[in-house]
């Protein structure tokens, strides 16, 4: 068994690259969509969060209204209230999928995609409690055996990013400097790769063709096989 941790910021290709090694038989989590799927009614964190921060972060059909929570959270200062409610009942969620994934498969390489493994001070302690962590120590080493960091030139990113907005559409001059700023200001949240580099195993460049990503995928696959046989095994 192998917990992968694939990791990389805003517009760094990560979900390009899980996709790539689910093609080789990798099991992906997706951090994001976990968290979605808890947010929804009649789950224990979406009550939380109702509790929380209040009724104007409904919807009139009770659904969260993402964006009102977005601006109460981020604009607000209160994200780490929000994250304090989310991270550890995702972080669970991972580990339980994973090591049902382990029963059925003492070899699997899980692979766990999110881009806050470095930013989120929780970590799930031997797939028992989820415990935040206040003094130095490194959450993620308790949750992963390796992680992969993706990653890319800040103005190729924010160009991805622009085209994913798009969506093959045209944007006007005005729209565009507006959303390239909001991809700063996004990436200024996050712990740059040059911090994060030293903390992985395995870095991907992405920032040539998909070709030349593939390659890079696959050359890092039999690796990955390798290691997940040899460990955890005794």
């Amino acid at each position: 068994m192998l917990r992968v941790g694939l990791t990389g910021g805003l517009g760094s290709g990560k979900s390009t690259v899980a996709r790539l090694f689910a093609l080789h038989g990798a099991h992906i989590l997706e951090a994001d969509a976990i968290g979605r799927e808890m947010m929804q009614p009649g789950n224990p964190v979406y009550a939380s969060i109702v509790q929380h921060f209040g009724p104007e972060v409904l919807l009139a059909d009770k659904q969260l209204d993402r964006t009102a929570l977005a601006r109460i959270a981020f604009a607000g200062g209160r994200v780490e209230e929000l994250n304090a409610i989310v991270h550890p009942a995702v972080i669970a969620r991972q580990a339980e999928l994973a090591q049902a994934i382990f029963r059925r498969d003492r070899n699997a390489v899980v692979m766990v995609e999110s881009a806050l493994i470095f930013e989120t001070k929780y970590t799930q302690q031997a797939f028992g409690e989820t415990n935040a962590i206040t003094d130095s120590a490194a959450p993620w080493k308790a949750r992963f055996d390796c992680i992969i960091l993706v990653t890319a030139p800040e103005e190729l990113r924010i160009e991805r990013y622009l085209r994913r907005i798009a969506a093959g559409t045209q944007l006007f001059p005005e729209r565009r400097t507006q959303l390239a700023a909001d991809a700063r200001a996004r990436l200024g949240q996050q712990v740059p790769d040059e911090s994060k580099i030293p903390l992985c195993d395995f870095v991907i460049q992405n920032d040539e063709s998909m070709m030349q990503l593939e390659e890079r995928v696959d050359e890092l696959w039999p690796l990955l096989q390798f290691a997940s046989v040899n460990t955890h095994q005794h």
